[in-house]
Order: C-alpha cells, then sequence, then structure tokens
C-alpha cells in the first residue's frame, strides 16, 4: 500500500507505478458505469419500445448521439447496457465500448467493421479458433484476402509486421498471449508501425483483461473481450465487447452492429456488471494458484514445459514483465508425448478439475489442445501433449492433489 502522506513526486505524476496503478483499477471496479447518486447498482430495464414526448424528439430519434445521447431503441442501446459498456470502457481508457451476444460476434463486428472486398487482412497464426474459421469461412466469401503471420514477429532476429503489410492491408490482428499455445506478442512494436501506416489494429485481450494489459495505451485501436469468460467470471452468461481508441473508431463499430442486428441482453449486461465489481478478488487468487501450480508443475517428471508468460523464466516472460500488470489464470502445460489412452486415465477420474470448454470462470477446467492442426503460417515445434488448464477458486492443496493423482495414472 503507498503512503498517502507522501508528496508524489515528477515520475509518478506521469507515469503512475504498477502498486499505483492497480490500486486505482481495483478501486474504479467499484465505482465504474455506476448511476451519479442513489442505488449503487443500475436496474434492469428490459426494453424494445422507447417512447417520445414530441414529434420533433421522434423525427430526431435516428440522429441522436448513440454513445451518450437519449435512448431511442432497445436493440440499440438501454440504462443497463450503457453502465456496462461505460464501464468497460473506462478500463480500457477507451472512448466507448459496444456490446454484442458474444467474443466471437465482438471479433466478428471488429473485422467486418473495417474489411471490404479486396481487402488484405493479416491474423495472427495463433488467434482463437472460431476467429480462424470466421476468416476462412465468411471473410473468403465476401472477397477479403486473410494472410496468418507469426506471433512471435519482430522478435529474436525475426522481420517485423512491416514484411507482411500489403498495400491493400486494412486491419492487423493479435492476441497476446494465445489462449492456446500462450505466445507473446509485442504488441507496442506492431501497433506503432501500423500507426505510421495507417492500417487499423485489434485485439483480443481476454486473456489479460484491462486489470493485466490496456492495449490502447500501447497504441492499438480496437480491444476485443469476451465477457463470458474473466469480465462476468460465473459461466453463467454470453456477452462480448469492443472497445475503441477514438469517438470514430466507436462510430464503425456501433454501426456495424447495428447493421448486423448485434445487441445484448440487458440481463446478462446487469450479471456482467455484477461479476465485473469481484474481478480483481478473484484475479488474485486465481493468478496466485495459477503461479504456484504452474511452478509445481516444473517438477513433475511428465512434464516438459509450463506456458504461462507470468512465470519467470517461461517463453514470453520478459514481454509480460515490460508490458503487463498483471497475469491471470490460464496456463499451457506441455506433457512428454502420451497416447490417447494414458490421456484418458490422467483425465477422466479427475475430481476437481473437469473438461469443458471456456475458462475464466469459477471451475477449474482441464482440456488437450491440438495446435498442429491450428497452425498456417508457422508450424508448432514442441514435441508434446498439449492440456490447457483454467484455474478457478478451488483451494490450491486441492487442485494439486487432482493434478498429482492424474499425472500419476500416465504411467
Amino acid at each position: 500500500m503507498t503512503d498517502e502522506t507522501t508528496p508524489p513526486n515528477e515520475e509518478s505524476e506521469s507515469r503512475p507505478t504498477h502498486i499505483e496503478r492497480a490500486a486505482a483499477m481495483r478501486t474504479g471496479l467499484t465505482r465504474a458505469g455506476r448511476p451519479e447518486r442513489g442505488f449503487v447498482n443500475p436496474p434492469v430495464v428490459r426494453a424494445s419500445t422507447v417512447t417520445f414526448d414530441t414529434l420533433e424528439e421522434f423525427d430526431r430519434a435516428l440522429e441522436v448521439d448513440l454513445l451518450n445521447g437519449p435512448y431511442t431503441y432497445g436493440l440499440l442501446d438501454t440504462p443497463t447496457e450503457r453502465s456496462l459498456a461505460q464501464a468497460i470502457a473506462t478500463l480500457d481508457n477507451a472512448e466507448g465500448a459496444v456490446l454484442v451476444e458474444s467474443g466471437l460476434a465482438a471479433v466478428g463486428v471488429a473485422l467486418l467493421g473495417f474489411l471490404s472486398h479486396g481487402d488484405h487482412l493479416l491474423m495472427v497464426d495463433s488467434c482463437y479458433g472460431p476467429s480462424r474459421i470466421l476468416c476462412d469461412g465468411l471473410l473468403k466469401r465476401f472477397g477479403v484476402e486473410t494472410t496468418y503471420y507469426d506471433p512471435l514477429v519482430g522478435q529474436d532476429g525475426r522481420p517485423g509486421i512491416e514484411a507482411s503489410l500489403r498495400e491493400n492491408t486494412k486491419l492487423v490482428f493479435m492476441e497476446s498471449p494465445g489462449s492456446v499455445t500462450f505466445e507473446m506478442q509485442d504488441v507496442p512494436a506492431i501497433a506503432a508501425t501500423c500507426r505510421e501506416r495507417g492500417v487499423v489494429t485489434a485485439i483480443d485481450n481476454t486473456w489479460a483483461t484491462p486489470l493485466g494489459f490496456r492495449p490502447i495505451e500501447h497504441g492499438v485501436d480496437l480491444v476485443i473481450h469476451a465477457i463470458t469468460k474473466y469480465l462476468a467470471g460465473h459461466s453463467d452468461l454470453m456477452m462480448g465487447a469492443v472497445t475503441a481508441r477514438t469517438r470514430s473508431l466507436w462510430d464503425t463499430v456501433k454501426t456495424t452492429a447495428m447493421d448486423l442486428g448485434h445487441g445484448a441482453s440487458p440481463d446478462d449486461a446487469w450479471l456482467a456488471l455484477r461479476g465485473l465489481r469481484t474481478l480483481a478478488v478473484r484475479l488474485d487468487a486465481q493468478e496466485r494458484t495459477a503461479i504456484q501450480l504452474a511452478a509445481w508443475l516444473r517438477t513433475r517428471p511428465e512434464v516438459r514445459k509450463v506456458l504461462h508468460p507470468g512465470l519467470e523464466g517461461a517463453p514470453g516472460n520478459d514481454i509480460f514483465q515490460r508490458d503487463f500488470d498483471r497475469g491471470t489464470g490460464v496456463f499451457g502445460v506441455v506433457l512428454h508425448p502420451v497416447d490417447r489412452a494414458a490421456l484418458r486415465r490422467m483425465i477422466e477420474p479427475m475430481k476437481v478439475f473437469e473438461m469443458g470448454y471456456s475458462w475464466g470462470g469459477f471451475e477449474s477446467l482441464i482440456i488437450p489442445q491440438h495446435p498442429l492442426t491450428e497452425r498456417s503460417a508457422v508450424p508448432w515445434t514442441e514435441d508434446g501433449t498439449l492440456l490447457r488448464i483454467s484455474i478457478g477458486l478451488e483451494h490450491a492443496e486441492h487442485l494439486a492433489r487432482d493434478l498429482a493423482e492424474g499425472l500419476d495414472r500416465l504411467h
């Protein structure tokens, strides 16, 4: 805790320390998106129709400021949804946020808002699997060409992103760390190069959350969140968001969402806002347990490598230490090669860990991953069986015992 009686020096006034920023974010979670006075939680406003008092108001309904102006129709905005959108935008240091039905819908709105027939997209090779399906399916049918690029572009002597840019490249999409292989990208360098060339940048920041990384502060234009995961935190809703660096970018995202009929449920927005209040304390527990288990897993003979960028000495830890304030509870474990029967013996009898897609909830999950089938730009060269682990809120000793017994069953 900082000493509030100590006058701040010039450096702290211009660039908050990690501790100061973490404290501000934690306090901000309790206040962001709240009503100006009265009840501390906004009400759930379920609405389709909004009525107007005068003909002039009705005539101007479609000309209002959709970010801050009067409400016009339930699909476009309600007070409950606006409270959540304002809270997420505040945390991201963004001009505004657009809510949609899922994280994948957020990816789609971000891409479709800035790509047209004949355009070129650079998509990171370690992207979320459904994002690749969207690029190879819908975008391809619409005449958008996608090139997948090395997640480690510009690192370790590799060419920078500029080597892959074309005259018709309109957007570069990042994900750092990748949600399967946990490769860390040099986001500030990529964003700076794209800004010089007039290329829009977007990033899926679901893993880090705004508490761990704020891409807009590093020059990124659009930030995608699967609210479904850490922000909501209770595995009981589906929602996504796109936050935008400028009002012009927000207008494009919002217009695209409107054109496609995207919206969000006020009930789900209320639940997400409630989950957001406890994000910091949940991440405290999940990150602490994840790092503890990741370090312990390094000592197990069955484990070839642990992939958590927040773990000292792990791949990408240098970028993590430079750009991130904190990590979360999702990481990878590369086992020495095992066959399917052995993997079944390990996972199926587990008592605490469960198998299931998604992550970021209160329950711990473990699933096998197959990055060899999901890469096209650079091959996945780790020789072994990759597991993705999402740490929930169970006691660390119970999780460690469950993992230990599972690893013992591999023999």
